[in-house]
């Protein structure tokens, strides 16, 4: 590090034009992320995929349906809105209401507009449809256009949350540096690390499929680091410049608080890479863009933000607004002695916080985020909800079983078999209706159905309607299921009829099979997940202090944190608390939070003991080391945390309730750690344990 660090001081003014050249570059790509983003990156290449696939492919059944909803079901206004969208020429197929009196209802009337499997820009489309329905009680809704207001509601909630975060985030700053040019300096780092990864996102688009999440998680995750980064590292070198020149302390800077930084980023990265196990394409959207703007918020704060401060010299401290004590005052000592002297009462009353706050964990409801990832105030929302109020859309559901025969489906065996599978499906409760040749065509029996093939103006017309359900080797049965597709049932119904035996291949699409093929990945990988997180921390932490009981401890303690703040999660959003609508808890949101918060948490673990550990080398007591270290890093880990929690926490105030809660949930955890874990239960447990913290065996003594 040290050639590093005097390579950063010597060229510091090319290092910062490189940098301004590249963000320039960047700013031109990045603008263009949001048109490159498309679904939610629920996604995974498995049955579902297949069956929805081949029933296109082979049945040109339609993918992508918008509703078009009309209140009050007016004829004319049907007909004229039906009109204008003939003209669009990606449009497959329109179901009328005025054909179709299933399609009205109390008032209200709904088209289904099926598109063409083979739309290049479905978004484009589905503006083109929004443009042509301006009239009044018409909007549209369905899932193409819920993805569109998403992608619109993300941008929008960027913004906003940038618009809270970051003026608080300048005054948290304020208050730990005390001039306007060391607090807003790290701002700016971290707006080049996001934009810069905004660039490379959309160059990679191309190639990979990026959910419009990434839009909102790139950005919560770039500032915080990147400023949380910046922030350790001004203060490190404000504590050098006392008795160094400036580019010394700059490069001292650099050999402490940049290794500090990198083991952090490490932490982080291993959080995210272990997303990758599992294959559902929002953890590796995640796991990619999370990775690209750690990486640069480490590259950036060891580079430019050295760089420009070497340009600034001591101008860095202009405009002073207060004056900032050393870390080391008074008011920390005391309470770390404070701390020290009660340790047990202590580890109870944190024990107790935590525990309470775990109780509502028992309740938590996982889903997959639906239309209600909108809030009401959305027409795609508003107009689903009227249609499910009208209509029960969400009370039942739709499965389709896709099989296979080699001989096709024109034999007596084949009917025979197609006939089996009916009634076996017919016999189950949760299955409402079936629809094969038999039940289309009122016909009872296999015997009945090629009797009726021999009657030659009958065999014409069914047929006919064989031919809708089967093609060469392939044969589909839609399933109705009077359960929602998101319900539990309604995945244990897939996942087992997949193991029956109906006499041929077969695999179920559908609904309620994507759900059961999401949840099933997750539960079937989120072991090994968490398994490389906490084998790889513990590692890291035990080479890093040469210890066994200090990673046994933190991650212990990293567990019980999390689970207070999953519980607190639940408590706010799924029992509805604070104004807000009750809803379940999006299904990723325990993974992408321990996953992130784990790896966070690392850095204000290691930055602590750290410096404990530095103390007790000296020659300090195991008491005296743990004060000292608590004395010197409380402030910094606080201001750190504090700004972590103001950026993810600013994301509470935006529209997309995934997004929140991904917010709420990382501000929770964070504050969780940095308050009660770090100040509380850490110091009390070094004081419990006594030298048995340093012990490794086989090893020489640390002291």
């Amino acid at each position: 590090m040290k050639t590093f660090s005097k390579f950063i001081t010597a060229h510091a003014k090319a290092i910062v034009a490189i940098w301004l050249i590249l963000f320039i570059v960047m700013v031109v790509f990045a603008i263009q992320l949001p048109s490159k983003l498309q679904g939610d990156g629920f996604f995974v290449e498995a049955d579902h995929t297949y069956v929805t696939n081949e029933l296109a492919k082979t049945f040109d059944l339609p993918t992508d349906t918008v509703l078009v909803v009309f209140d009050p079901a007016e004829d004319k206004k049907i007909q004229d809105t039906l009109h204008k969208l003939d003209a669009i020429e990606d449009i497959h197929s329109i179901q009328s209401p005025l054909e179709d009196v299933t399609l009205q209802k109390d008032g209200i009337a709904y088209a289904m507009v099926h598109f063409n499997n083979d739309v290049e820009n479905l978004p484009e489309v589905v503006k083109e449809v929004r443009s042509l329905i301006e009239d009044e009680g018409v909007s549209i809704t369905g899932g193409p256009v819920i993805s569109e207001d998403i992608n619109a509601a993300s941008q929008k909630d960027l913004a906003s949350a940038e618009a809270i975060g970051l003026p608080i985030a300048i005054v948290v700053l304020l208050l730990a540096f005390g001039t306007v040019v060391a607090a807003i300096l790290p701002i700016l780092i971290g707006v080049v690390t996001v934009v810069t990864a905004f660039g490379i996102l959309t160059l990679l688009s191309g190639n990979v499929n990026l959910s419009i999440f990434v839009l909102n998680i790139v950005p919560m995750l770039g500032l915080a680091l990147s400023i949380d980064f910046a922030l350790l590292f001004i203060n490190r070198y404000r504590e050098e410049r006392g008795h160094a020149s400036n580019a010394q302390a700059i490069q001292t800077a650099i050999q402490t608080a940049g290794r500090s930084i990198i083991f952090s980023a490490v932490c982080v990265m291993i959080g995210l890479g272990a997303m990758i196990v599992i294959d559902v394409e929002i953890f590796h959207n995640i796991a990619l863009g999370g990775t690209i703007v750690v990486l640069l918020a480490v590259i950036s704060g060891l580079t430019l933000l050295p760089a420009t401060m070497m340009l600034l010299g001591d101008r860095l401290n202009k405009w002073r607004i207060l004056r900032v004590k050393p870390g080391g005052t008074n008011r920390w000592r005391g309470f770390a002695g404070f701390v020290m002297k009660r340790p047990v009462t202590i580890v109870i009353v944190a024990l107790l916080l935590l525990g309470i706050g775990m109780i509502p964990l028992k309740d938590i409801r996982l889903t997959i985020p639906q239309v209600d990832s909108l809030p009401t105030k959305y027409d795609a929302r508003a107009a689903y909800d009227k249609l499910d109020d009208t209509f029960g859309l969400g009370d039942t559901s739709t499965l389709y079983l896709l099989a296979e025969r080699k001989e096709g489906w024109d034999d007596g065996e084949a009917k025979n078999i197609i006939y089996t599978m009916q009634e076996k499906l017919l016999d189950d409760p949760l299955v409402d209706k079936v629809s094969t040749i038999y039940t289309t065509a009122n016909i009872k029996t296999p015997e009945e159905l090629s009797a009726s093939l021999e009657i030659p103006q009958a065999a014409q017309q069914l047929t006919a309607i064989l031919n809708t359900f089967s093609k060469d080797t392939q044969l589909f049965i839609p399933i109705t299921l009077n359960v929602a597709g998101s319900s539990a049932a309604a995945q244990d119904f897939a996942r087992t009829w997949m193991d029956k035996d109906l006499g041929v291949d077969f695999a179920l699409g559908g609904q309620a099979k994507f759900n059961q093929e999401i949840f099933d990945e997750i539960a079937n990988k989120i072991f090994l997940a968490v398994s490389i997180i906490i084998v790889s921390t513990f590692f890291i932490l035990m080479l890093a202090f040469r210890s066994i009981l200090i990673p046994i401890k933190a991650i212990i303690m990293n567990i019980i944190g999390l689970s207070s703040a999953f519980g607190i999660l639940v408590y706010i959003f799924q029992y509805g608390h604070f104004g807000l609508e009750a809803a379940s808890i999006v299904l990723i949101i325990p993974v992408i939070v321990f996953c992130l918060v784990f790896g966070l948490s690392m850095d204000y673990e290691v930055f602590l003991i750290s410096r404990i550990q530095e103390e007790y080398l000296k020659g300090s007591d195991n008491t005296r080391a743990t004060i000292d270290g608590l004395t010197s890093t409380s402030r910094i880990i606080t201001s750190a945390a504090l700004i972590m929690i103001v950026i993810t926490g600013a994301f509470a105030f935006t529209d997309v309730m995934p997004v929140k809660q991904i917010g709420v949930g990382i501000a929770i955890a964070v504050a969780i750690d940095a308050t009660i874990i770090r100040l509380m239960l850490v110091p009390s447990l070094m004081k419990l344990f006594g030298d048995w913290n340093w012990w490794l065996p086989f090893a020489k003594k640390n002291k």
